[in-house]
């Protein structure tokens, strides 16, 4: 084990096609478990903070800037995970995690220190840039190691990650911030993130590396950050700082489309540009792609509106809005789990996550239709079929990419389907934020409380209302590109990738 260790970082690059060094069950194991705990810290800091937004709304006494505390981690991840992607093909998987680990633990320190919301959304922008790939590069390193027939066999330890903060992080964070400080939410991480160094620089020494070289379309990430921030801030401010027909939501509207043409031309002109041509002209990524990216949306939505919803509409406290997530995201899990499982033996595994996004799109029509007159059973139980229904796409979606594409493409194409995940729930936040604050005349400094006492009932009703109507649009969106998604047959162990299709 000593000489493969040492060896492991110096072997020459193989054929573009050649299949990964075999490597036995149990080093596998060890290699899984040992980056279980850096997706943790991902998949952690989506739930823990979910729940503490309300708190953090109140304590700066600003709810119209709220979703950018959510909006910025997401941006900069929007950027870096492509880019992550490209550099662990050139660097290898190991460099590229722990330094994506150190900037979360920085960006955590700096989110913990903040001292008004302004400096809180622009420490959460610096987590973003390493907390966005955390769980891209665990997916490219599974994705090394284990063909997508197999992968089921290891779900239970990623579905065990999964489930740990699902269920956690909405309780772990409402708890820290009604009895003790919401900044604990961020210091958390200091001894979780050197956990995961010591972990990630240990385990991750028996992945096999083979150099792949890309050049970094840095000009490209810039342009697309810039794109989106300028949308962001028109969907943000709408309405409520500017009316949207006024100049200045005009000007970032065309400002937008500027620097989005500009991200086009420099994705069709540059060398190897931020999201390859060859890459997105793959009719497989392309669709499985968005599908998870409809889904992903859906799910971050929820989990940052319904703490909000369970509290100015059902008038729960933080810790029972935490504890009322739980059903939701631990359904999340279980669906993942169970459907990852299913890819070893169902041939037609498209028929699962069609079947549960229907039912997902029927249990949001009861929670748009009767918002605020629901018993608070039957909200949790309609949350716990959406929670499951979301589940089963993921798994699908992220193998589907991986099958359809050559191994030196692995990391660049989960990079881009990150991307995809990220920008999308970055548009569908900013969305959901103008719904809300928007339709209830929402004026900058209003906490929560202020929230739930200057809305009346129906407005409150109202505007959940197009929340949940909103979700059900984005995952009859995501049906869409699965019945478009081409089915195709996994490869087993030891199975040749196909070419990119042009």
């Amino acid at each position: 084990m000593a000489n493969h260790e040492s060896s492991a970082e110096q072997e020459p690059r193989p054929a573009a096609h050649a299949a990964p060094r075999a490597l036995t069950h149990a080093q596998i194991t060890q290699i899984v478990l040992g980056i279980a705990l850096a997706m943790f810290l991902g998949a952690l800091d989506q739930t823990i903070v979910a729940t503490a937004l309300p708190t953090i709304g109140r304590h700066f006494g600003n709810l119209d800037d709220l979703a950018w505390v959510v909006t910025a981690y997401l941006l900069t991840g929007t950027a870096t995970t492509p880019l992550l992607g490209k550099l662990s093909d050139i660097h290898g998987r190991r460099v590229v995690m722990l330094g994506a680990i150190a900037v979360f633990v920085i960006g955590s320190i700096a989110c913990a220190l903040a001292p008004s919301m302004t400096a809180l959304i622009v420490a959460r922008g610096v987590q973003g840039f390493g907390g966005g790939g955390l769980i891209a590069l665990a997916q490219t390193i599974i994705a090394d190691i284990v063909s997508p027939r197999e992968r089921g066999r290891y779900q239970g330890y990623i579905g065990a990650v999964f489930a740990v903060s699902s269920v956690g992080g909405p309780v772990l964070g409402g708890f820290l911030t009604e009895h003790l400080n919401w900044s604990l939410i961020f210091w958390i991480n200091l001894p979780l993130g050197i956990a995961a160094l010591a972990m990630s620089w240990r385990m991750l020494k028996l992945v096999p590396f083979h150099r792949r070289d890309h050049r970094l379309d840095v000009a490209g990430a810039v342009l697309m950050m810039l794109a989106s921030m300028a949308l962001l801030l028109a969907l943000s401010w709408g309405g409520r700082r500017y009316p949207w027909l006024s100049a200045e939501i005009g000007g970032l509207i065309a400002l937008s489309v500027v620097l989005w043409l500009g991200f086009a031309w420099r994705l069709r002109t540059a060398a190897e540009p931020f999201l390859p041509l060859a890459v997105l002209g793959n009719k497989v990524v392309r669709a499985a792609a968005l599908a998870g990216a409809c889904n992903m949306s859906t799910l971050v939505g929820m989990t940052i509106f319904v703490p909000l919803y369970f509290e100015v509409v059902l008038h729960l406290s933080a810790t029972q809005s935490g504890l009322g997530l739980i059903p939701m995201m631990t359904a999340v899990v279980v669906g993942a789990t169970l459907t990852g499982r299913a890819l070893a033996r169902v041939e037609r595994y498209k028929r699962i996550p069609m079947t549960g996004t229907l039912c997902g799109i029927a249990a949001l029509i009861p929670l748009a239709i009767w918002p605020a007159s629901l018993p608070l059973p039957l909200v949790i139980l309609l949350q716990t079929i959406l929670g499951l229904s979301i589940g089963t796409v993921f798994p699908i979606s992220t193998v589907c990419m991986q099958n359809a594409v050559e191994r030196s493409q692995m990391g660049v194409a989960t990079g881009a389907a990150n991307f995809f995940r990220a920008l999308f729930s970055s548009l569908v936040v900013a969305i959901l934020g103008a719904i809300v604050l928007g339709g209830l005349n929402g004026s900058t400094g209003m906490a929560v409380e202020m929230l739930a006492r200057s809305a009346s009932a129906p407005a409150l009703e109202y505007a959940f209302r197009l929340v949940f109507v909103a979700c059900a649009l984005v995952l009859a969106l995501g049906f869409v590109f699965l019945v478009i998604l081409e089915e195709r047959p996994l490869r087993g162990p030891g199975t040749a990738p196909p070419a990119i299709e042009a």
